[in-house]
């Protein structure tokens, strides 16, 4: 099992440590609901660490993401950040990530902790071209400051303008007295922040000076537990749930990072797929009654028939209703459509909902 730079701190902490993918991590402090109160509210903060890092170097370094990344990332400029998926040539998804460019000819892919050596060798295995790889997971921690507050919070702890970074926008700069840490206007909670990536030799001092210019704020370390349901809120899909090496961009609703724009892994049959039209598709749900939706709970019909699976669920702390995805033939995805979720001996009702749950 492999530790964060932080681990240590996070037990002295309280937290409830639980091996996930390979690292052991955080999963809640205080409580699930009262840390994602916190995030929806003001601001708290994730130890993500254990995230991979890829850096992409050299004159081929763009040919080599433009063949096994879907989104275009041609139209990355220096300070830009882009989220992407990695096709397989079975239709389905090596994993999603999200593409830096750091420099002209220099790009960082963040890619899913259990995924890491998997991505590595699919990506190592495209690089015909000669483009320099490293993988800098090792290196580097990866701190995830979010909540509606985050900016106010932290502003005192850099020279640059939080306010002015935009979504999908980073800067590489001083940060609680370190240089060349990454900034970046991105997240996974749907509530506005940054994501911090530092050396782990400087993790600790970022981490303490954090918690010290937040202190006003109120702000708290999150768990991995408030991390799943606040995606789930916004409906951002999870690797290993609601996408896999079977799952499609396509019908997966991401048809908006594949980009026909360019040849990339499998593109040719993805795109017949999105002409044709995919035969099933991700949907959102929620509960109609009591319940609570679990990955792997069978979607049924009103004859009690099997239709699909949920992927994700969880009882939603914002909406304090059962809220979950899942994958149903395309004919059945019209939004306002009745389902039904066998929760145990119960075929529980549920109405398919346009995203993201959580309004904001």
């Amino acid at each position: 099992m492999k530790n964060t730079a932080l681990s240590a701190t996070h037990e002295a902490l309280g937290a409830k440590m639980v091996p996930f993918a390979g690292f052991n991590m955080p999963v809640q402090y205080e409580g699930v609901n009262a840390e994602h109160e916190t995030v929806r509210n003001g601001v708290g903060v994730f130890d993500v660490s254990h995230m991979g890092e890829f850096l992409i170097e050299g004159e081929h370094a763009l040919d080599l993401i433009q063949k096994v990344s879907s989104n275009d990332a041609s139209k990355l400029t220096v300070g830009k950040a882009q989220y992407s998926c990695l096709p397989n040539d079975n239709g389905g998804i090596v994993d999603d990530l999200i593409v830096y460019k750091i420099k002209e000819q220099t790009y960082l892919l963040v890619v899913n902790a259990s995924n890491i050596d998997k991505d590595w060798n699919w990506i190592q295995s495209k690089n015909d071209t000669g483009a320099t790889m490293r993988n800098l997971s090792d290196d580097y921690s990866l701190l995830a400051i979010q909540g509606p507050q985050a900016i106010e919070a932290m502003q005192s702890l850099t020279s640059h303008d939080l306010s002015a970074i935009k979504f999908y926008n980073f800067v590489v700069g001083d940060f609680a007295g370190i240089d060349n840490v990454i900034i970046s206007a991105t997240g996974y909670t749907g509530s506005g922040g940054f994501e911090i990536y530092c050396k782990n030799e400087d993790v600790k001092q970022v981490w303490d000076k954090v918690f010290e210019a937040g202190a006003d704020f109120g702000i708290k370390p999150i768990g991995l537990a408030a991390r799943d349901t606040l995606r789930l809120e916004m409906g951002y899909c999870l690797y290993g749930n609601d996408i896999n090496d079977t799952t499609s961009p396509i019908e997966a609703g991401l048809g908006w990072i594949t980009k026909f724009t360019k040849d990339f892994t499998n593109s040719e049959a993805l795109e017949e797929e999105k002409r044709r039209g995919p035969k099933r598709k991700l949907v959102a749900f929620e509960l109609d009654e009591r319940g609570i939706p679990r990955q792997g709970y069978d979607i049924v019909d009103a004859n009690g028939n099997k239709i699909g699976e949920v992927t994700s669920g969880t009882m939603s702390p914002s909406l304090n209703k059962g809220i979950g995805l899942g994958y149903v033939p395309t004919t059945l995805t019209n939004v306002d459509n009745k389902i039904n979720i066998q929760i145990r001996k119960n075929a529980v009702p549920a109405t398919i909902v346009k995203l993201p749950f959580y309004k904001g």
